[in-house]
């Protein structure tokens, strides 16, 4: 038994591995801490680059001046606007109805067409207005000619009085029966111009310049007279309005400039505010101030020589109320702002030097500042790669400030 439990047991040949086993474990860790060391050390090592180039020794300022595009203050004039929603609106609208009952037997017009005053629209069969017509002209001939026989016997009569051959009352009696016949042909007379204005509305005619809208009516369809449902409707395109609002407390500049007899200039652009569609001019404004909106109605003219304006579109106008003139102009992309602060980048001597700045009027174009002078040049680009004192070379330069009166601030 012994012998079979001594032989059961292994052999201790594993004993030597473990101290090798050991020493790995402790290589392995030492590798770690190695790597370790060293991500800690590149991590502390770019932070202390990022506060280097926050103080002005980055990789920019290391690896060369920054590239900025440049503009120059100069001195100009620039515009005070007003801007509103507007709708643009016809000065005339015709929406035609029949005067008379009838048949349409044509309709002269294609869907779209221009027209002029006096072209042909529609006609409706004339043929019972000429009948009775006729028949008017037919009565006032009858008429006609027994004034002349009355007028015959009063001459007749004057004689015979004249010479005691027939009692004055005869006379008088003729007299009247003149005046009688007188009053008939004239009431014959307002029947014919009155039939003849029937067949006149038989013809419709265009009653002003204008487009014409999709057709309403067909051939063989019966019109009444004085219905509601219109035959035709025609917009005048040439020249045409815009109607706009503008808030209440915007009208006291408004009415200032227009009492002095200047003529404000307006303009449209489209929905998007990209493109310019017309420049006319304010014409009238409205007598009362809306209560529930606390806005008032203004109308613009505008020749509308292209068709660039339809009716009942929505556009954005641009009231040009007054103009700066004289006024120190930098572009607005060159003012930069911390909080409530505004401030340039001064270019001077190759270098980007922040500086204070006072901003007045400006549009999308152009800004009126104080704290600058004339001819003094600011960056206009790469703003996020300046901070103080970094030192800068011209890539571009751009345009200065135009002096144009087309340029004007945006006033809600």
């Amino acid at each position: 038994m012994d012998q079979l439990s001594s032989s059961s047991q292994p052999p201790p040949f594993n004993a030597p591995a473990e101290p090798g086993r050991k020493r790995r474990h402790r290589w392995v860790w030492i590798v770690v801490l190695l790597l370790f060391g060293l991500l800690f050390y590149w991590v502390i090592h770019q932070h202390t680059q990022s506060q280097q180039a926050m103080a002005g020794r980055g990789p920019f300022e290391m690896g060369g001046p920054v590239p900025v595009t440049t503009a120059t203050a100069t001195l100009g004039n620039i515009g005070v606007y007003l801007n509103a929603i507007g709708t643009v609106t016809p000065v005339y609208t015709d929406a035609i109805t029949a005067e008379v009952t009838g048949v349409i037997i044509a309709v002269h017009y294609r869907e779209g067409q221009y027209v002029h005053k006096g072209d042909p629209l529609i006609d409706i069969d004339p043929r019972p207005y000429l009948a009775q017509l006729t028949q008017a002209q037919g009565t006032l001939e009858r008429d006609q000619n027994a004034l002349a026989e009355a007028q015959m016997d009063l001459r007749r009569y004057q004689v015979a009085w004249a010479k005691n051959a027939i009692p004055e009352q005869t006379l008088q009696d003729q007299e009247k029966i003149v005046l009688q016949d007188e009053g008939t042909v004239k009431l014959d007379q307002g029947v014919v111009q009155y039939d003849k204005v029937q067949v006149d509305f038989c013809h419709i005619t265009s009653p002003i310049n204008g487009r014409v809208g999709l057709r309403l009516v067909d051939p063989g369809n019966l019109v009444t007279a004085n219905a509601t449902t219109a035959l035709v409707t025609i917009a005048q395109f040439q020249p045409i309005t815009v109607v706009f609002t503008l808030a209440e407390d915007s009208l006291p500049e408004v009415l200032q400039q227009t009492r002095t007899g200047r003529q404000l200039t307006v303009q449209v652009y489209d929905r998007m505010q990209q493109h310019l569609l017309a420049t006319g001019r304010l014409i009238a404004i409205d007598n009362q101030i809306d209560t529930t909106t606390g806005t008032v109605k203004l109308r613009a003219q505008f020749n509308n020589a292209d068709g660039a304006l339809f009716p009942n579109e929505f556009v954005n106008t641009r009231l040009l109320v007054k103009t700066l003139r004289n006024q120190l102009l930098i572009p607005t992309s060159a003012v930069q702002h911390n909080g409530s602060e505004s401030f340039v980048y001064l270019i001077q001597n190759g270098k980007a030097t922040m500086h204070d700045v006072a901003t007045g009027v400006s549009n999308d174009v152009d800004t009126v500042v104080t704290g600058l002078k004339p001819g003094d040049v600011v960056a206009d680009s790469s703003f996020e790669k300046l901070i103080n004192g970094s030192r800068v070379f011209h890539s571009k330069v751009a345009l200065p400030a135009t002096s144009s009166e087309t340029n004007g601030i945006s006033v809600p």
